[in-house]
């Protein structure tokens, strides 16, 4: 839903990981970028510096012979403000961002609640058309009929128009961030839309793409295609792999096809990664880090291919094998559940125990398990003790402490995940 993306950065800190993680999804997406060079105000302000850095994200400022305008401002003194706004309406006008105000209004939601006393509330942004009070609405499986409207500081608004965000009430349910919403002739027209789009969701939940079916349709893809791409999202867990592996995979290519790096940087698979290669068709790779919570269930929701490893030769092989159309044997990874270690003592015999409240799955006594600690995979060995209480237990289930001792390993601190998993081979087909 974004026309044009103003990028803000620092002058006094640069470009910092969340920068290279915008500028991804901004390219993804491909919409056009402005540069914010805020903090001008301060005597360590060097403009300079970002525009160099920015050239190694492939975003090069017009002041370097690039396309992308940089404005220099300071959001404390408000000066370049007014040079930013001509800036934005000069891209707009470039490319053609013109949307019809007397058009019935079509939209998107960018975020839904319940509010106490005004019910499910949605915030929304009208990108065609004028939305007035009254209007009957639809959004998802969501109808109802606009009670009240309110801008950014809470004053009411009877109508707005394109590109203006409002919060809105008078819905039925609170609707789904990322719908579309559309004003109809009544509510009666909108309950029906509703009515039918929910149906449609449910028939949809059954034939979820899995991970392996959108990988046969990527592969077909990529053999069928005149010229194929793989586009991969790489996390690792130090700056040293990441570009050791990012120049690896840069000198990997076959005739009339290609390897694409969409999106890297250091630290754990997040749910932004799986958001990123969920909309720009990609795999996401990690090297001695592991996806979150979040990250687990969106991949899983989205159908995407998540592949970490620990040996760097490995995941190129699988990187080249993947662009050539061969799969290899691969062992298959089975997530068994999570551990959070809220403290750590000493038992006899034992050395270090990580007392640990079990928030996903199951732990698995002598299972195989790795220490993950702020996104990055410390230790991949096994579980050689589970205890409840003073008993040895052989499985530990969601919502239970328990000490868990890992093997040869002692630098265990509060804050770690223990991840517990078994491995099997399965042929690839």
């Amino acid at each position: 839903m974004t026309d044009i993306a103003v990028l803000v950065v620092a002058a006094n800190d640069g470009v910092m990981p969340q920068t290279v993680e915008a500028i991804s999804h901004a390219q993804a997406a491909e919409v056009p970028i402005i540069i914010a060079i805020n903090k001008m105000d301060l005597e360590t302000a060097d403009p300079y510096a970002v525009r160099a850095a920015l050239t190694q994200h492939n975003v090069v400022v017009t002041d370097l012979g690039g396309e992308v305008e940089a404005i220099e401002i300071s959001a404390l003194k408000g000066d370049g403000i007014d040079d930013l706004l001509e800036t934005i309406s000069l891209v707009a006008e470039v490319e053609e961002l013109t949307a019809n105000p007397k058009a019935s209004a079509v939209g998107t939601v960018i975020e839904a609640q319940l509010e106490v006393g005004l019910g499910p509330v949605a915030t929304v942004i009208v990108q065609r058309g004028t939305l007035k009070r009254g209007d009957a609405i639809v959004a998802g499986g969501s109808s109802g009929r606009v009670r009240a409207m309110f801008d950014e500081n809470g004053n009411r608004l009877t109508n707005a128009g394109p590109s203006t965000p409002v919060l809105v009430t008078g819905w039925s349910d609170v609707p789904t961030a990322g719908d579309m919403f559309q004003v109809t002739s009544n509510e009666r027209e909108a309950r029906k839309l509703a009515d039918a789009r929910i149906a449609d969701l449910r028939e949809q939940e059954l034939v979820v793409p899995s991970t392996t079916d959108r990988l046969s349709t990527l592969l077909e893809d990529m053999r069928t295609a005149d010229h194929a791409e793989l586009r991969i999202i790489v996390k690792v867990d130090a700056h040293g792999s990441l570009e050791a592996i990012r120049d690896a995979i840069g000198k990997i290519s076959r005739k009339d096809g290609s390897v694409t790096i969409i999106h890297s940087a250091v630290g754990g698979i997040t749910e932004n990664d799986i958001t990123l290669a969920e909309t720009s068709d990609a795999i996401v790779y990690g090297f001695n880090t592991r996806p979150d919570t979040a990250a687990r269930k969106a991949a899983k929701q989205y159908g995407i291919d998540v592949r970490t490893f620990n040996i760097i030769y490995e995941l190129l092989d699988d990187v080249e094998g993947l662009l050539l159309g061969e799969l290899s044997p691969e062992e298959v990874e089975s997530f068994l559940g999570v551990a959070e270690v809220r403290a750590v003592f000493r038992a006899p015999r034992l050395g270090l125990v990580a007392g640990c409240f079990v928030t996903e799955g199951q732990i698995n006594r002598n299972a195989r398990a790795r220490l993950v600690r702020d996104g990055v995979v410390v230790y991949d060995g096994r579980i050689i003790s589970l205890r409840r209480f003073k008993d040895d237990v052989q499985t530990v289930a969601t919502g239970f402490e328990c000490g868990i001792g890992l093997e040869n390993f002692r630098d265990i601190k509060e804050g770690d995940t223990i991840e517990s998993y078994e491995v099997r081979e399965v042929a690839r087909t």
